[in-house]
């Protein structure tokens, strides 16, 4: 009997990675039912980490913390209780998606729900706490997270710092003695594929904040300020040039705070995640004749940096197991594929022209390629 093991992730704006894995089985069992299937949902580090970790049998708790516009959200982390490993996911505290009605807020977001949610991990017991930073809504440094984790960060009249990148000029005085005494007993790693420093043509307000709603003006307001909050954290102690540190523009700068302040060590997202979800001891288990599909929602030049995808095949092409892919689109030839090891490509825009149609149906659809998957790829 062969193994076909499905790791995909979410198909952005459509389908969670549960559900596309899940389409993706339905497809497999109908065409070949004599098949064995593991399904494996995945993400890259970013939004959705916390779900394929609870999809591996983590449990989720939930926190009330503040949301990247002040307001209170309700969010979750993920947690190995036995383990004391907890997954938090920035997204869910702090992301773009938890903007008040969605208006972005560039000057003004804050990191601090995300350091609440780290604080309520360590309530709960977490000795390990994994931090997936993608999707952020704010460019503060990290700042936010920090005064949430206990760090005093000040202004000269000796109240506290205003939210969001655009208070970070009005910073007077940083005390870091005070933040939470759990941390220096605590390993905390931060999942990011994201290589940039902090400042710069390249760092987290020339590259990311436009993202965020940022116009140019706003952009040299959010540099300024990171410039000032490095210097001021240099004053309190902070070696010089740790802003220069490959990661430190992640998400904002909170990638920065989390290196350079609390000594966390950097990981690629879907390294980490494989290992949270048994992914990589699946493959180990894999022989001559079985199949890896892959999947997300386009198969473009991102995913041949650092993507989920990306880092599955090359995992499974290393084991000697071929990798096929499912995507929504796909803007990437076949030879950019084979250097990542997926040596074909089904996308739903392949069976239905229109973008909006493949949303809606995307379920649908999927498990309609993935029938002609198992029938091209699948030996009997």
């Amino acid at each position: 009997m062969t193994t076909t093991l499905i790791a995909c992730d979410k198909f952005k704006g459509s389908l969670t990675a549960a559900e596309v894995c899940a389409a993706v089985e339905a497809g497999i069992r109908s065409a070949s039912p004599e098949t064995e299937v593991i399904s494996i949902p995945i993400a890259d580090g970013g939004d959705g980490t916390a779900a394929a970790a609870v999809s591996a049998g983590y449990e989720e708790v939930t926190a009330t913390v503040t949301g990247p516009s002040g307001q209170p959200v309700t969010a979750s982390f993920a947690l190995d209780r036995p383990g004391g490993t907890a997954v938090v996911e920035m997204a869910r505290a702090s992301g773009l998606l938890r903007l008040t009605d969605g208006v972005p807020n560039p000057l003004g977001a804050t990191s601090f729900g995300t350091g609440e949610l780290v604080q309520a991990a360590l309530d709960a017991g977490a000795r390990t706490i994994i931090l997936a930073v993608g999707g952020s809504a704010s460019t503060d440094g990290g700042a936010g997270f920090l005064q949430a984790l206990g760090a005093a960060l000040t202004r000269s009249d000796g109240s506290a710092l205003g939210q969001g990148g655009g208070a970070l000029g009005d910073l007077a005085a940083v005390n870091l003695d005070t933040l939470d005494p759990r941390l220096a007993g605590c390993e905390l790693i931060l999942a990011s594929d994201v290589d940039n420093p902090l400042l710069g043509s390249q760092g987290a307000a020339a590259v990311y904040a436009p993202q965020k709603g940022a116009n140019e003006s706003e952009v040299r307001l959010l540099e300024q300020g990171l410039q000032h909050y490095v210097e001021m954290l240099r004053a309190a102690g902070l070696p010089p040039g740790a802003e220069n540190l490959p990661g430190a523009g992640a998400a904002g700068g909170v990638g920065f705070a989390a290196q350079c302040v609390l000594g966390a060590t950097t990981r690629a997202g879907v390294d980490v995640v494989m290992e949270i979800t048994g992914y990589r001891a699946a493959l180990s288990g894999l022989t001559d004749g079985d199949l890896v599909i892959t999947g997300e929602g386009s198969l473009d030049t991102q995913t041949l940096n650092g993507k989920a995808v990306s880092g599955i095949a090359r995992a499974a092409r290393n084991a000697g197991v071929p990798v096929v892919a499912v995507c929504g689109q796909r803007q990437l030839a076949s030879l950019d594929l084979a250097r990542i090891g997926v040596r074909g490509a089904y996308a739903l825009t392949d069976r239905e022209a229109h973008i909006d149609r493949c949303i809606s149906a995307a379920a649908a659809l999927l498990t309609s390629a993935a029938e002609e998957l198992a029938r091209e790829w699948i030996k009997k």
